[in-house]
């Protein structure tokens, strides 16, 4: 009775839980930091070209 009251009391487990989700919302956090961010270097160079190609003609 005593290891499953001390099971019950166990926190290590719903600490590496929420350490692992915390870990998951960082990493979505960055990876749609990083896609906002390459949307507008993608869009940026886009335009650069484009004004490559006007002048070149």
């Amino acid at each position: 009775m005593t290891k499953l009251a001390r099971l019950l009391q166990d926190e290590s487990g719903a600490t590496a839980i929420e350490y692992g989700l915390i870990a998951s919302l960082i990493a979505l956090a960055i990876i749609a930091g990083a896609s906002a961010v390459g949307t507008q270097v993608n869009a940026a160079f886009n335009k650069i070209a484009t004004q490559i190609s006007a002048n070149a003609g």
